[in-house]
């Protein structure tokens, strides 16, 4: 008895705890950034410059709104493991909840992993490995495209602008992310209930390590757009393929063939060649790149990296479906965005902006089943092919962006461009020559291995 009342007084004091932390994190944000619906009302007044206008200022505020949920969950997560709440759990429909948030199915794991491989390491028949590949990569290009064209309406768009108004910008991109997250977890879970799934037996909190990782890099993304030139951008976009291969190695312990690293080379090489000598000159709006610049591109080339190369790890782990991945990232998506919203007063400002602009739902509906749609494909690319690979179609995404841009709008292409595009086919060629000749190597060693057998 002594001892059931010694838990319980523990189990209280730490919740008590827990739920401080959780009201002291949540206040500040709250007496930092709450005056943000005020200034978004009208901006075209004049307001004096603030503690806000900084962006490593803004970086704070947004990382006190996302701890207050990391924090108490983290705590939460250390205590319930120490205490070992997995063997002591009851039947009822809270501990199952809690165990599978915290612990997953790992008793089940064993038994659901017998006689189940991983989509990654299947051996499918080259018609078939070329046809998915080709599938994921015209459904990337689609959807992101898309978006890309819809987003920069959105971003770049006077709405409500007349010949006797001026109009106003739609400033508020932390709730893009939540419309988008939030329609795309309502899709997964309508497929996970109409579907079968596999077994899950993930823990669930797993999860929002990409989601905030894939939160912060869009964050840095918007940021370093402030602080950097066209030239420099390119370079870091087109050479996302090799921080991403130097994440694997951490995270996931991968090695890498040589020839992989001198691919994603001539690739970056190409892609920036392209892009730098496209002659769009609409792109260039800014000739400088400062030290902060530089500072936000690394932060998202590193928090880019993480995102795909985690959610590799998850699927070569956990086997679960492209659909549990899109489900369970977004869930944690909607909760952070969600609460760095109510706490800046983000939710009332851009409400407030919907009901004078009925124009721009129309747009933020269109761009969330975009990115719903393209959050499909990249799932599913991460599962089949890997991260490097998903990368490697993302960063031909911006040369084909400009290709289409000078299709369309009469942009020339220069010498240098065309080389460049070379360049990337040719690194692609070389990349798909070596990777069947090493699959058709394992089959024949797995072949010689079966006939050893029997």
């Amino acid at each position: 008895m002594a001892h059931s009342w010694k838990f319980n007084f523990s189990a209280v004091l730490s919740m008590t705890a827990i739920i401080l932390v959780m009201l002291l994190l949540g206040m500040l944000p709250y007496l930092i950034g709450g005056e943000e619906s005020k200034l978004s009302k009208n901006l075209t007044v004049n307001v004096e410059p603030s503690i806000l206008d900084f962006w490593i200022a803004r970086l704070i505020l947004n990382i006190l709104g996302y701890a207050t949920f990391f924090v108490p969950g983290a705590l939460i997560v250390r205590y319930l493991k120490n205490i070992k709440y997995n063997e002591s759990a009851g039947p009822g429909c809270l501990s199952n909840a809690i165990v599978l948030c915290i612990f997953g199915k790992e008793s089940e794991k064993s038994s659901s992993e017998e006689g189940t491989s991983n989509p990654v390491d299947q051996e499918p028949s080259s018609f078939s490995y070329v046809l998915n590949l080709c599938f994921c990569f015209a459904g990337l290009q689609g959807s992101y495209l898309t978006w890309g064209v819809l987003q920069e309406r959105i971003m770049k768009h006077e709405y409500g602008k007349t010949a006797t108004e001026q109009g106003e910008f739609f400033t508020n991109s932390q709730f893009l992310v939540f419309v988008n997250r939030i329609l795309a977890l309502c899709i997964a879970l309508t497929v996970i209930f109409v579907r079968p799934q596999p077994r899950h037996t993930a823990p669930l909190y797993k999860y929002s390590y990409s989601s905030i990782s894939n939160i912060m890099s869009s964050w840095f993304q918007y940021e370093a757009l402030k602080y950097v030139s066209f030239p420099t951008q390119v370079l870091a976009k087109a050479s996302k393929v090799i921080p991403v291969m130097l994440m694997g190695k951490v995270v996931s312990k991968k090695t890498f063939e040589y020839y992989e690293y001198f691919t994603a080379a001539m690739i970056s090489v190409g892609v920036s060649l392209f892009l730098l000598t496209s002659g769009d000159d609409k792109k260039v709006h800014s000739n400088v790149t400062t030290i902060s610049g530089v500072i936000l591109l690394v932060g998202y080339m590193l928090f880019d990296s993480f995102t795909s190369n985690w959610q590799g790890e998850l699927f070569s782990k956990h086997k679960m479906s492209s659909i549990q991945m899109m489900a369970g990232v977004n869930l944690f998506s909607c909760l952070l965005t969600s609460i760095s919203l109510i706490e800046q007063g983000g939710f009332f400002s851009a409400s407030a902006f919907m009901l004078r602009h009925s124009d721009f739902v129309f747009h933020a509906v269109i761009l969330s089943i975009c990115s719903a749609t393209g959050q499909l494909f990249i799932f599913h690319t991460i599962a089949s092919f890997g991260a490097v690979t998903f990368i490697i179609i993302m960063t031909m995404r911006q040369g084909f962006a400009i290709l289409l841009s000078c299709v369309i709008y009469g942009h020339p292409v220069t010498f240098v461009g065309v080389c460049g595009i070379l360049i990337v086919f040719a690194a692609l060629y070389l990349r798909i020559y070596a990777n069947q000749k090493k699959r058709a190597q394992k089959q024949r060693l797995q072949a010689s291995a079966s006939t050893s057998k029997v």
